[in-house]
């Protein structure tokens, strides 16, 4: 394994393990039925879109996300503040965004992340 490659492996087995040791979305946020997240990452006026679904009942409380460049060193995007207030508040569609924490070279990741999300909860009674 090259250095670059082995870099990206400690990375991601780091994010794993907080992933693992987080609470579970589903004791934090029980009536929570499904969340749906619409994510586009930019550099510059260029980006790139897709959508996550969330699996509630093994998904951690945990709304981490690997910067796109390959390039980047120590880059993420921690989401997790921002969506656990907005669920907690029982908010059916919400957004955000977030700057990469990484470096490209010697500068600072360009990239950022913004998000839209929908929630659907339970009906309370």
């Amino acid at each position: 394994m090259n250095g670059r490659s082995r870099e990206a492996h400690l990375r991601f087995a780091e994010r794993r393990r907080r992933e693992d040791e987080a609470p579970r979305l589903s004791t934090q946020v029980p009536d929570l039925r499904s969340l749906q997240f619409t994510i586009e990452e930019r550099v510059g006026a260029t980006g790139t879109k897709h959508i996550r679904r969330f699996v509630l009942d093994r998904a951690p409380a945990l709304f981490l996300m690997p910067c796109g460049d390959p390039r980047c060193v120590d880059g993420e995007h921690d989401l997790t503040y921002d969506v656990m207030r907005a669920l907690r508040a029982r908010e059916r569609s919400f957004h955000g965004s977030d700057q990469c924490t990484g470096t490209v070279g010697s500068s600072t990741c360009g990239r950022v992340v913004y998000f839209e999300a929908t929630a659907e909860y339970e009906r309370s009674s």
